[in-house]
């Protein structure tokens, strides 16, 4: 592991300005995904600024949203009541996406921002990494692709968004308020994230010296029903194939309101607008189910190891509808 210095930061703007001070610094908070990457060699900081002891953790309920600290863990988020009557989906992604131990850790903050686990990024001894070094190209296209996405990719990048809470998130429209050196400001996650481009080293809207402080998750209408659905290889702690994180209004077996977001196959947490489009007035029917797959996946660019999704994808905005619906009946 590269050496680095350590320091303790007692306060946000302090934190701030230590690390927007030096190129070469980093945030340190559950240090899950981050710690790894600095024994693998992909990560070099010189500087490491300890943000665990900050007062940015805890959950505040308000009559419309959650307000979830940064540094809230993922099992603090889990265990919420509010959570878990009026947002299951978000409890679901949370309890699927890590082991108890890890959730323990991992914060929310750190989860949205985790890196991808394509394994030529992963990988130093690997030179083709646009993500890693900008210019020296994507071995993964003519590599190994099955972990890739078919969604948002690039001539550039096909690596796959790893998050699972991030897909009820985006789904939901929450707000991510960041602090940095020109004050306070807030990002829809639906914006927060950016597509690879030529550009894949450029990840999120975050700057140097940004710290993410809390997460503002908007509550679903009371007779709304929710449901995450992760296809993974095993059913112990894995990552996604796919995933979808859907969210239905349900009257008179009209959908009224619908909300519709896919991980496993998109460069981001990925909003299925049209998805939403065609659900939005349809009868919650098994033809409108299909229908809205098919928009979902409008747009994918499968390579031959990721021709698969497209098809699992499709089963998995399905599965997860009828389930949603089943609920709502």
């Amino acid at each position: 592991m590269h050496a680095f210095t350590y320091s303790r930061a007692t306060d946000t703007d302090q934190a701030v300005v230590e690390v927007s001070a030096d190129p070469r610094a980093s945030f340190l908070a559950g240090g899950t995904t981050q710690l790894d990457l600095m024994k693998d060699g992909v990560l070099h900081p010189d500087r490491l600024v300890d943000i665990t002891r900050l007062p940015l953790r805890g959950i505040k309920h308000t009559a419309s949203t959650i307000k979830v600290g940064a540094l809230t863990t993922m099992e603090e988020l889990a265990a919420d009541p509010l959570v878990q009557e009026r947002l299951p989906f978000i409890r679901e992604a949370l309890l699927f996406g890590a082991s108890t131990q890890l959730r323990n850790m991992a914060t929310i903050g750190g989860n949205l921002l985790q890196r991808t686990r394509c394994r030529y990024f992963r990988d130093p001894t690997v030179s083709a990494c646009n993500k890693r070094i900008p210019g020296s190209g994507c071995a993964a296209i003519s590599g190994i692709q099955r972990m890739h996405a078919i969604l948002g990719t690039s001539d550039h990048c096909i690596a796959l968004h790893a998050s699972d809470v991030a897909v009820p998130l985006v789904a939901l429209d929450a707000i991510v308020h960041i602090q940095g050196p020109d004050g306070p400001r807030e990002v829809p996650l639906t914006q927060f994230y950016l597509l690879p481009g030529d550009t894949p080293h450029l990840e999120n809207e975050l700057r140097h010296g940004e710290l993410i402080t809390e997460v503002e998750i908007p509550l679903l209408p009371e007779t709304a029903k929710s449901h995450y659905l992760k296809i993974r290889d095993r059913v112990s702690y894995e990552f996604a194939l796919t995933s979808v994180g859907a969210a239905l209004v349900i009257e008179d077996g009209t959908i009224r309101q619908a909300r519709v977001a896919m991980g496993g196959v998109g460069t981001r947490p990925w909003r299925a607008w049209t998805a939403e489009d065609v659900l939005r007035g349809a009868p919650a029917t098994s033809d409108a189910f299909h229908s809205a797959a098919e928009a979902a996946l409008e747009g994918a660019r499968p390579l031959p190891g990721t021709a698969f999704k497209v098809e699992l994808a499709k089963r998995t905005v399905v599965r997860t509808l009828e389930t949603v619906a089943g609920a709502s009946s």
